[in-house]
Parts: structure tokens; sequence; C-alpha cells
């Protein structure tokens, strides 16, 4: 699911894409960042009812097998017991799962192959054959051969991953993500009773998580000559013009929590910065990044400009 982390980088790239762009309109890019998370969610429903297909399709395998004039033994071993499987017909049940799918206009169909391909690398595995013959219909046990199918089937496959990669401009930025929401599925999928199983949530409160990133872009945007005083201030021996524009807007968002978000520990702040430097920067700027703003910390301390409380305290 997407973290506090996750939902981090989601700001910082909006950032970035306002600072680059003509446009500095607001609230426009406020809704291009809810829809990039939106989009983590669509992924998410692509990729189950691509599991969902995939075994819809032992269906029209197992007629073209029967029409073969001399079946092989291996044609004789195929069932349509996929299409049955208890997770799968869980998923199916699911309200949830159908309205995103109605929602996002899921539909394989408009490339079928990959969804052909997908299952003949499965019908040559020794899992499927194993399957076809184990009696136990239980969701436990039948949530193994899809688990088989989404590890080492659909994230080995490179046309998946171009599809992907065609419909999000930001897949290889979340595949980590979507792979832990498919995960958190088949945890979920636990009961025999379709009703008590629950998609995967995409952060663990949204509506707390979505004034966390509105109120962070927006204070990064409105605060930025503020804050990058600051940062110049402490930088002198620095040609703030040769300071990576991805370090300084780290560093903004950084001093927006600093000063803004007041349950956040300040020593929280500071690691979850770190580590997006390390992912969106160069390989020197973490312990730039650290530097800068530990001493702009300590002079926030000083003029009384850091109030946090409950869990989040100053130290």
């Amino acid at each position: 699911m997407l973290n506090r982390r996750s939902l981090r980088a989601k700001v910082l790239q909006t950032v970035y894409a306002y600072n680059v762009s003509d446009n500095k309109n607001i609230k426009f890019f406020e809704k291009q960042l809810l829809k990039n998370v939106e989009e983590v969610s669509e992924m998410y429903i692509w990729m189950l009812n691509l599991l969902d297909e995939v075994a819809a399709h032992v269906l029209e395998d197992t007629e073209n097998r029967a029409r073969k004039f001399l079946p092989s033994e291996k044609d004789k071993l195929m069932t349509t017991k996929l299409d049955t499987n208890t997770f799968i017909e869980s998923l199916r049940r699911n309200d949830d799962y159908h309205r995103l799918v109605r929602k996002y206009k899921v539909d394989w169909n408009y490339d079928p192959e990959i969804v052909r391909s997908i299952f003949l690398k499965l019908v040559d595995s020794e899992e499927y054959m194993q399957y076809l013959q184990t009696e136990d219909r239980s969701i436990a046990e039948e949530k193994n051969i899809i688990r088989y199918i989404f590890r080492n089937i659909i994230l080995k496959s490179s046309e998946v991953e171009q599809a992907f990669d065609a419909k999000y401009i930001n897949w290889y930025v979340d595949n980590e993500v979507l792979k832990a929401l498919v995960t958190k599925t088949f945890k979920n999928f636990s009961s025999e009773n379709p009703h008590e199983n629950k998609l995967a949530d995409l952060t663990p409160n949204w509506r707390e998580d979505k004034i966390f990133i509105l109120e962070l872009f927006s204070h990064t945007i409105r605060h930025a000559e503020e804050y990058e005083e600051m940062i110049a201030d402490k930088t002198k021996n620095w040609d703030v013009e040769r300071i990576a524009l991805m370090d300084i807007l780290i560093m903004r968002m950084a001093l927006v929590e600093f000063e803004h978000f007041s349950t956040i520990p300040v020593k929280v702040t500071m690691n979850e910065y770190i580590e997006l430097a390390k992912s969106y920067s160069s390989k020197r700027s973490s312990t730039f990044i650290n530097g800068v703003l530990d001493k702009i910390l300590m002079e926030m301390k000083e003029k009384g400009r850091i109030h946090k409380h409950g869990r989040g305290l100053i130290n």
C-alpha cells in the first residue's frame, strides 16, 4: 500500500512538475497529485482483473482441446478447475472489485495475447499440473496457484510490463506498491465466506493521508521563497544555482513538515527526506541535505518556530 514515504514521493514529483512548468495554478497540480495517487488504485484493479481473465481463459483452452481429433494425454488432464478457483470466485463476488472495474473501464480484450501468453506459460508448469490434481478447494490452498501466477509468471512477463508502462507514466515508481497491494489482497482473502474478504486499502487512512499530501504540497509551494532564502543562507559556500533542484525541493518539503505538521516528529521528517534524496537525487545529496537541514533546524528551534505535540516530540 501507499505508506507516508510513498505519498511524500508523490508530492515531490508534483512539486517538481509545478516548478518546471509555466502553469502556476496550484489547484491544477493538486488535482494532478490526487490523480497520481488514484492511478495506483487503477493499476491494482487492472492487475487483479488480469488474474481473473487468466483463470477464465481456461474455458476457451479446454474447449479448444476438446475439439482435437486425437487429444494428447496432457489434453485429457486439462479441466476448467481454475475458472472456479475459490480465490477467483471470491474476487468475482466482491462488490468493490466490480465497482472499480467499471470505474476504471478495465478490459484486457484490448490485447488478448497478454492473457493467452500468461496462460500458456502456466499450463507448461509443474505447479499447474499439481494444482489440477489437488482435491483441496479451501481458499487457503487455492490461493497458492494464483499467487504462483502472479509472482512467477505475471511479474516476470515483459508483455505485462510493457502494457503497464504504456498506460502509466509512473509504472516503474509504483510497481513495488502494486506488488504490496496484491500481496495484501492474498492475505485479506482468507475467509471461505466471500463477503468477508476485502480488497487491500490504498493507504492506511485515506481521509487523513489526503489532507496530508494536499497540505504538504500547498505549503511547499506557498513558502517557496521563504524556505529557499533559509537554504541559501546555510549554503553560502555553495553556488545556489548549482544546487540540484531536486535537493532544494526535498529540503523545502522537510522544512514544511518541521514547521507546519505538529504531530510528525522531527527525526521522522529527517529520516524520510534523507531516504527520498537517496532515491530521487544524486549519491551525495543525502549527506548534503542532512547537513543543511540540521543547521536550519537548529536555528528554527532557537527562534521558537518548531511546535510539536503528542507523539511528535521536537527531539
